[in-house]
């Protein structure tokens, strides 16, 4: 099966459809950084040691995947090319291309905006025709892209036209440009969520997404569905649509099983007035919720079924990295600690990887201040209570002044890190209230993970989250939050560990590009979903 892969990150979707025997064609990431993670592990080019070598007069290789569409500087500079803020690249045409032939696209990572690349095919029709025909392997069979989502997300500006919302518009142009069999979008819960526009009307960016794939001529599914049901240690719901050709749709139809008609219904007829030129309405298309009754039978009983295989079996964080913590190194067992989901993980994923040794697990430097407040979090998390949680971190941020004596006679029983370095319990309310104020803190963000759960679904930037091992006051690693995301080992992560200040308006670091990828065995469900819809159409 054939697929491009827009908005590739570090490849964490590529790396679950590559397991259901997908092939790329052509991959598209606007992000040197993490470029460079996807082509370490899927090219084994290492391109900062390319650039070095570059940098001391070595002459650039004669075939390179990793291409950019326009870059300022010239491939010889590729350490700058490395750095280089992907929000100036200059205009397609204004400079350094190296895609020259039609070839040059096969097989690989093309670095640079989507708006460029989709006019760099209406630009090359010639480029364009080998892409759609797989340079002559067969019928391009997937386009898969999940669109950066800061402006659909809860956490982010809900601003209607702000430029990124364009995006899934953009993917949707190329989809149109390729024709794909299928398309297949992945987002954040939050595009579900409808937010007023400057208007003060109600925006549904998810059905806009919809009527937009369904005017370029594809029958959209839309579902909310999340990691944990797909085998993920992480609670993580996504929005996906699945788009089908609208000339195949009738013949797929046919194939489909009595239970699974509802699935497209009204996608169909959805698809059908637009098509037509008639109007459509919000509510004229619904979306499926693998967590809610009744659509869980559905995705039970029909192709869906992949996406919810883990539901009776989830995994905690404790399975995905309980064998890195530090206190294991202190005995000397040679005895394999991994958990049946870490080595799942690693068989499933080992062969589609290039062979790298276990990386990214250094760990970050944490004062003895910070360790004693994580200490803290450990314990909220520990008690089991939301108003004692509540009562205690409104303490820490001087929103009160004494703890209720219920609260404080809960707390009291567990042991606190003290300045000495010993773990005890405190004797007095006083002395518990005047070591919670030597700790106050503004940011209220900060939680501890609880072992036996998947991990929350915000688990994305290292300082929100400490480890839940009171031996392990600390973050995580990068391949702490990997291993949750369902890498396996030998998945190294490229370029900085992390970075701050206004460069987080356009650098992707390591921490950064896990937490944006989609999971891979989330990517590996829905390449069986895909995978079985164009079986179908084969018999």
């Amino acid at each position: 099966m054939n697929y491009i892969e827009l908005f590739a990150g570090c490849g964490g979707l590529g790396l679950g459809l590559k397991s259901k025997n997908f092939n790329l064609i052509m991959a598209n990431e606007l992000s040197p950084m993490a470029a460079e993670t996807f082509a370490y592990n899927f090219f084994g080019e290492n391109l900062e040691a390319l650039a070095k070598s570059l940098n001391n007069g070595e002459a650039a290789p004669e075939i390179m995947r990793t291409k950019w569409l326009s870059s300022t500087h010239p491939l010889d500079n590729l350490s700058k090319r490395l750095r280089e803020n992907p929000n100036h690249f200059p205009d397609y045409g204004q400079g350094k291309c190296d895609i020259k032939n039609p070839s040059d696209l096969n097989g690989s990572l093309v670095v640079g905006s989507i708006v460029d690349l989709n006019q760099f095919l209406e630009l090359n029709p010639n480029h364009l025709a080998q892409l759609k025909s797989c340079f002559g392997n067969g019928e391009l069979d997937l386009v898969s892209g999940g669109p950066p989502c800061q402006s659909f997300s809860l956490a982010g500006l809900r601003q209607r036209n702000n430029e990124r919302n364009s995006l899934p518009w953009e993917m949707a142009k190329f989809v149109e440009l390729t024709q794909p069999k299928f398309a297949l979008l992945e987002n954040v819960t939050g595009i579900l969520r409808p937010f007023k526009d400057e208007n003060g009307e109600k925006f549904h960016a998810w059905f806009e997404v919809a009527r937009a794939f369904a005017a370029v001529g594809y029958v959209p599914l839309c579902l909310h569905i999340n990691a944990k049901l797909a085998g993920v240690a992480q609670n993580r719901p996504r929005f996906i649509m699945l788009g089908v050709r609208a000339n195949i749709f009738p013949g797929l139809q046919q194939k489909l099983r009595p239970e699974e008609i509802p699935l497209f219904k009204d996608s169909w007829e959805f698809y059908k007035k637009i098509s037509h030129g008639l109007p459509v309405a919000f509510g004229d298309i619904k979306y499926f919720d693998a967590e809610k009754l009744p659509d869980c039978e559905l995705f039970e009983k029909s192709f869906l079924a992949p996406l919810i295989r883990y539901k009776d079996n989830l995994h905690s964080v404790k399975h995905a990295i309980d064998d890195l913590k530090q206190s294991n190194k202190e005995t000397k067992s040679t005895e394999d600690k991994r958990s049946e989901y870490v080595k799942e993980v690693d068989d499933i994923f080992a062969e589609f990887v290039t062979e790298h040794e276990m990386e990214n697990h250094e760990l970050r430097n944490n004062g003895e201040h910070v360790k004693r407040r994580f200490r803290i979090y450990q314990i909220l998390q520990g008690l089991g209570s939301t108003f004692g949680e509540r009562m205690v971190k409104e303490f820490l941020s001087s929103k009160r002044d004494f703890l209720p004596e219920d609260v404080a006679d809960q707390v009291i029983k567990f042991n606190f890190l003290l300045k000495s370095g010993k773990s005890e319990r405190f004797k007095t309310k006083k002395e518990l209230e005047d070591y919670l104020r030597e700790h106050r803190t503004k940011k209220q963000t900060q939680k501890a993970l609880i072992a036996d759960s998947p991990a929350p679904a915000a688990l994305s930037i290292p300082d929100d989250y400490c480890h839940y091992d009171h031996k392990e006051l600390r973050t995580l690693t990068v391949r702490e939050m990997a291993r949750i995301q369902s890498f396996p080992d030998r998945f190294a992560f490229r370029s900085k560990v992390t970075t701050g200040g206004q460069m987080r308006k356009f650098e992707v670091p390591q921490y950064t590009q896990v937490g944006n990828a989609v999971p891979p065995l989330l990517g590996r469900a829905l390449g069986e979903v895909i995978e079985d819809l164009i079986g179908r159409l084969s018999y």
